[in-house]
């Protein structure tokens, strides 16, 4: 009687845990069903992105997201958005891996759906919103640091600039040479383009520092890159280069904590854009008016001067 009132316990218990895990994988009423097109999950800041977009939709129970990883690959993505549209989505969200490659694809789904852009626009994209920082004030204000760094002394300067002729390594790279043309004091001796990538740009910077046995600052356009550079430069036992980078994310090896351990002189805030997205694509959905055309999100500078309180702030805004 005993092993029968096992098995009974046995087959209750495996009905029970079956029943359960069925029922948190049942979907609620969607009221609303968001694409969301990454141009890549290789870059922290990408990945900060989605997170922020997975977490913000939380608020909202009868809304889902569904997510395309285009892995740095443009025709990859055009796929992507159209499989998004046959699944019928209520609005696209995108991060496009190439703005003129993924024109076209942008523009087919505005007709249909409102369309988001995040971090890279373009002239020929139609879309309902674009959200994104000001990255020429930003090069901007990455090139007065650089100034402040060297101190009026000469100083040779290497730029380390991500994916080739995106908007945002164009924005960055003029605001960057605006202002460091204003002093005859420093020389930019060589740019490199690492595609956003910390082991490019290690592979890149240990051949440079054989060429340029003299480099004083290195800006890269995003810290993981930056970090590259200075693990390039701590192989070779190279100790008196300056290193400056974009993203300013939270967590073990962001942009804060590498200025926390002395990684970095510095870096510049980045805001993601995604729980921003969010927001707007209620609002949108919704129907409320007055919505704008374009957000632009704020920067901030991250140095070692900055107050731990300060820096927490930061943290907290970006959750």
């Amino acid at each position: 009687m005993r092993w029968l009132l096992a098995i009974c316990y046995v087959v209750l218990g495996t009905v029970l845990t079956s029943c359960s895990s069925h029922s948190q994988h049942v979907p609620g009423p969607t009221k609303f069903l968001i694409g969301m097109s990454q141009a890549n999950l290789v870059e922290p800041w990408r990945i900060e992105m989605n997170r922020e977009i997975k977490a913000e939709i939380q608020n909202y129970k009868d809304v889902k997201v569904i997510f395309a990883d285009a892995a740095q690959n443009s025709e990859k993505q055009v796929k992507d958005v159209e499989r998004l549209m046959k699944q019928g989505i209520d609005l696209l969200i995108i991060s496009p891996n190439e703005v003129k490659l993924l024109a076209p694809i942008v523009n087919k789904a505005f007709k249909s759906i409102p369309v988001i852009v995040l971090d890279r626009d373009d002239p020929d994209f139609n879309h309902t919103l674009y959200i994104g920082p000001d990255n020429e004030m930003i090069g901007k204000q990455a090139g007065d640091f650089v100034v402040d760094l060297l101190g009026g002394k000469k100083g040779n300067v290497v730029e380390v600039q991500g994916l080739s002729d995106s908007p945002p390594v164009i924005g960055r790279s003029r605001g960057f040479l605006q202002v460091i043309s204003q002093h005859p004091n420093i020389h930019l001796i060589d740019t490199i383009v690492a595609d956003w990538l910390r082991d490019k740009s290690e592979d890149q910077l240990k051949q440079r520092f054989v060429t340029y046995p003299q480099i004083d600052v290195i800006f890269a356009h995003n810290d993981d890159m930056a970090l590259g550079a200075y693990l390039a430069a701590t192989k070779l036992r190279i100790k008196h280069i300056q290193f400056v980078g974009i993203d300013g994310l939270p967590g073990a090896e962001g942009g804060i904590q590498l200025v926390n351990n002395g990684i970095l002189a510095g870096t510049f805030t980045y805001p993601t854009g995604g729980k921003d997205a969010i927001k707007y694509a209620m609002k949108i959905l919704n129907k409320e008016v007055n919505i704008p055309k374009r957000v632009t999100l704020q920067s901030s500078k991250i140095t070692p001067r900055l107050s731990i309180h300060s820096i927490s702030s930061l943290i907290n805004m970006m959750k």
